[in-house]
């Protein structure tokens, strides 16, 4: 059982809720200063890992951007109180309302994911009266090592320029009025640990800016995206990934010119560890080959078990009784709503709790209203 939970308070509150330690984000992010803000180097959070306002004010806080994928992201960034110059807005798939809110609010960069992308936005700018900054997104087609479904900067995904189609975009691009192309955009995936494939990703970078100004169009920022995975298995041990080889790699291998900025777009690596999914025990019902931990939690509250075969760490709070071994499962229809099979811990009653962990990132805000199921509550260390 972990100590990090205050287990009496968490009584009197109805479950399932998110509940968020602040000191552990502070405390993450305080390494992400030391070692990346320390060296100029850019930081976006990627809002789309948690969109919570305390989450994304404390991270503002800290002197980090924010990087968004939709346009009532860029909304809820300035609410939260980001200045524009420090919001990138990726997305495959931007309408012209999102767009339009972008060069409202005049934000920093839109990292554009196709040719048409651009062309669209430079008639928009026009129609607007603005010229709107622009970052090409690259497909790099590096392997991320990672679960298929996060993997975003192959050949074969839907993301980003294929390399094969720069002399096109070099062609139209003087032809462009209302754009200023102010530098080139990479993101390879989510939830990597073996750093070998940010060096790969650096090689491409590196061929790529060449290209760029062999063809007459200097750069002056390299946004490399962001991807550095979190210790689902330890989470106590490994309470933040070790951000000082991740960013020393870049500043090793990246070949930058003079003033050029370095922007990355962290999320899981920030917000992950800091958030957990607490639940009670509904049921334990016996099987023929285990047993069975019934939650009010399911896939409603927390898909990725579901949806990326994810494995979360699961503490039992309220028992410290002999292990035993139990699938852990949700209330939703669906047998995909299971958290863990087969797993030994701590023997469990009705009305036991029990803390989901490293749901701080892609937890949340990914819940839905299945069945009909109301959205649950978040809670913050510094409230209760």
């Amino acid at each position: 059982m972990s100590d990090t939970f205050p287990v009496e308070k968490f009584r009197s509150l109805k479950t399932p809720f998110y509940y968020y330690d602040l000191n552990l984000l502070q405390d993450t992010l305080d390494q992400v200063k030391k070692h990346g803000l320390s060296k100029g180097y850019h930081v976006h959070f990627a809002v789309k890992a948690n969109f919570n306002l305390p989450i994304l004010e404390i991270i503002r806080e800290a002197g980090l951007g924010i990087d968004c994928v939709s346009g009532k992201e860029i909304e809820r960034a300035i609410e939260a109180g980001f200045t524009p110059d420090q919001i990138a807005f990726a997305g495959v798939g931007k309408t012209d309302e999102e767009i339009r809110t972008g060069l409202y609010h005049n934000i920093f960069s839109f990292n554009c994911e196709s040719i048409q992308e651009i062309s669209v936005l430079n008639e928009l700018a026009r129609e607007a009266g603005k010229v709107a900054n622009v970052s090409v997104r690259l497909n790099p087609n590096v392997k991320a090592k990672t679960h298929k479904y996060i993997t975003t900067g192959l050949s074969e995904n839907k993301f980003g320029v294929n390399p094969e189609h720069l002399p096109k975009l070099f062609k139209m691009l003087p032809n462009l009025k209302s754009v200023n192309l102010t530098g080139i955009h990479f993101h390879i995936g989510s939830q990597i640990r073996d750093l070998q494939p940010f060096k790969d990703l650096c090689e491409k970078v590196n061929l790529i800016q060449d290209r760029f100004e062999e063809e007459g169009f200097p750069l002056t920022h390299v946004n490399v995206g962001g991807g550095l995975g979190i210790s689902y298995e330890k989470p106590d041990e490994e309470p933040y990934p070790d951000f000082e080889p991740f960013f020393n790699l870049f500043e090793d291998n990246l070949k930058l010119r003079d003033g050029q900025q370095v922007h990355f777009e962290l999320g899981r690596s920030i917000v992950g560890q800091c958030g957990s999914l607490i639940s009670k025990v509904l049921f334990v019902k016996e099987g023929i080959t285990t047993d069975f931990a019934v939650l009010d939690a399911g896939m409603t509250e927390l898909i990725r078990p579901a949806l990326y075969q994810a494995s979360h760490s699961v503490d039992v709070l309220t028992s410290d009784k002999p292990l035993q071994t139990y699938d852990v499962v949700g209330p939703i229809c669906e047998t995909s709503d299971t958290f863990r099979k087969g797993i030994k811990m701590p023997k469990v009653e009705r009305g036991d709790l029990v803390a989901i962990r490293s749901a701080g990132a892609y937890g949340e805000v990914m819940s839905s209203g299945f069945n009909l199921r109301e959205k649950v509550k978040a809670y913050y260390s510094d409230e209760i």
